[in-house]
């Protein structure tokens, strides 16, 4: 249906044209025949019909029901309106239980955590309750935010209205404090579901898997594998891809590979995800001569993902001419690079120091794809760095901003990175000025090159001047940053100023005792003589993890629990 009308608005170009061809052919024009026309227009995602032809229904004297006015708030949601969506929510008269539904689906995926909590206040003030599928993407979107506090709101309000804690609100959970580096407690969410009499599914076993493996519990990683084949459940293809990336990014590619290579055995065919994983796992172990022996045979869907991948492949085994080359059978295939397509072309060459075809590839990009992001052009400029071509950097940067291309604050950072080792301190000064100009925030990163760069020009003043900067915009002065500024006030020409803003840093927890630990270990390595006035000065004390607050929590879980 949506393509029959499709076809008829190439004829018919408003909706006031279908209706009129609608009368001359005696069709009487109801309410219905609008709401028709609403669902079609919705379905087929055409907002600019659809808000048409709901105008054009009250000039014909219909007064837009419920239905019509829910239409209107997810078009204006899709659009990118979303306040005008929850005004015209609040203006609605009889506003029912998809009237929410529909906004609550819309903020998830814009990750509106206020307005989340704003619209299931008023949905329940209304006596509508959420579904335990919109409890479950609430969750979702709270631990995808890392709100694991918002999350456990969400599960009291779940459990106190009466639903029972199902499998997937249990594997959300553990999802959300897996992400925050916390799968010990994911681990005890499992033992409190399994209290329950609930029984984990292999997607809440694959989450904390991934969560185990990538805080480098491998022993605990495997003791849910152990449960897994103990209750007889068969790997399937996403534990798989899990299994190859975790364990490739843990430094384990012998294990990422003979999970791959024990897929024939159980009938599992490799996806173009299982592949990409399949070549980080070989560029990060360097033993590029395995590929060919391992997808040999292999009848697998090629996508811009497996091409990404492929394109890094080649760049770090050493064949970027074959990535150029491989790229350009991608264009003319008809597949439409993105992003990371580029980037990863251009990081390849710069990573082979092929670094003029690398700028050769990137000028070529920029003309044939204008509105490229930042990270293209930092990519390029880090590259002329390594290779000690800082003047040729800095022309990419002043070129990127004459033709109006949106810089980030990496961006600038790496540029001024360049041209304090070019030795331009006084336009490095300037650039970092421009970037506050611009409203860009500098980061810690920013922050730490800057006082390394005025460390290694020797000038007191302006390392002064920056490490005041990160007193009042609380920033910590980084490990790097830390032991070239000691040895700088090692000198004799060294501030008192400077060591008072230093002993000021460390009272206010912006220097922490692992840090000194370091100055400490690399002074006996090195034998440099750190003033032992100042290391006494700035102390030692016991430092706390990051941890999250969750008062009240393990009440909710043992609620939760007790719920089943």
């Amino acid at each position: 249906m949506v393509g029959v009308i499709k076809r008829v608005m190439e004829q018919y170009r408003t909706v006031q044209l279908i209706i009129r061809e609608l009368e001359s052919m005696g069709c009487v024009v109801k309410s219905q025949t609008f709401l028709l026309l609403l669902r079609i227009y919705w379905r087929g995602e055409m907002y600019t019909m659809v808000f048409e032809a709901f105008e054009l229904m009250g000039t014909y004297g219909f007064i837009p029901n419920t239905f019509a006015r829910n239409i209107i708030i997810d078009a204006l949601f899709k659009i990118g309106h979303g306040d005008l969506a929850i005004k015209f929510l609040k203006e609605t008269r009889r506003p029912n239980f998809l009237t929410y539904n529909i906004a609550l689906c819309n903020l998830c995926n814009l990750k509106d955590l206020c307005h989340i909590r704003d619209m299931l206040r008023m949905m329940l003030r209304q006596g509508y309750h959420p579904k335990v599928e919109t409890f479950e993407m609430i969750l979702s979107c709270f631990c995808k935010m890392d709100n694991i506090v918002g999350a456990h709101q969400v599960l009291g309000l779940l459990i106190t209205l009466g639903n029972v804690v199902s499998v997937n609100v249990w594997s959300i959970l553990m999802n959300g404090f897996c992400r925050l580096q916390r799968p010990d407690a994911a681990g005890q969410l499992l033992e409190k579901m399994v209290e329950t009499g609930s029984s984990p599914s292999i997607v809440t076993y694959t989450t904390l898997i991934r969560g185990f493996l990538k805080s480098n519990m491998v022993s605990e990683a495997f003791n849910i594998l152990n449960i897994i084949e103990s209750k007889g459940y068969a790997p399937d293809l996403v534990l798989c891809n899990v299994l190859i990336d975790s364990f490739a990014k843990a430094g384990r590619c012998d294990d990422a590979i003979d999970v791959f290579v024990s897929m024939q055995s159980r009938n599992l065919a490799p996806d173009s995800c299982t592949v990409s994983s399949l070549l980080s796992t070989i560029c990060l172990s360097r033993r590029f001569h395995l590929l060919p022996k391992l997808v040999r045979g292999l009848d697998i869907e090629v996508d811009l993902l497996l091409c990404n991948s492929l394109l890094c492949y080649f760049c770090k085994a050493g064949f970027p001419s074959l990535a150029v080359k491989y790229y350009n059978d991608m264009l003319d295939r008809g597949l439409i690079p993105d992003k990371y397509t580029f980037v990863g072309l251009v990081h390849g060459l710069c990573k082979a120091r092929r670094v003029d075809e690398a700028v050769d590839v990137y000028h070529g990009i920029l003309r044939s794809f204008p509105g490229q992001d930042a990270y293209i052009h930092t990519v390029v400029m880090d590259g002329l760095i390594k290779v000690g071509k800082f003047n040729a950097a800095i022309r990419v940067f002043r070129k990127a901003v004459a033709e109006g291309f949106t810089l980030d604050v990496v961006a600038y950072t790496v540029a001024i990175i360049g041209l304090f080792m070019g030795g331009r301190a006084g336009e490095a000064w300037s650039l970092y000025r421009q970037m506050k100009e611009v409203s860009l925030a500098p980061t810690a990163h920013t922050y730490n090159v800057m006082v390394s760069g005025f460390v290694k020009e020797r000038d007191l003043n302006m390392v002064n001047l920056m490490l005041q900067e990160m007193i009042e915009a609380k920033v910590e002065l980084g490990s790097n940053t830390f032991l070239r500024l000691s040895k700088f006030l090692c000198r004799p020409c060294h501030s008192d100023s400077v060591i008072e803003l230093w002993i000021e840093m460390r009272s206010l927890g912006l220097i922490s005792s692992k840090v000194v630990q370091e100055l400490l270990s690399d002074e006996v390595a090195e034998g440099v003589k750190v003033d032992d006035g100042l290391v006494a000065y700035l102390g030692f004390s016991s430092e706390t993890g990051l941890s999250v607050e969750t008062s009240g929590s393990e009440d909710v879980y043992d609620v939760a629990a007790s719920m089943g």
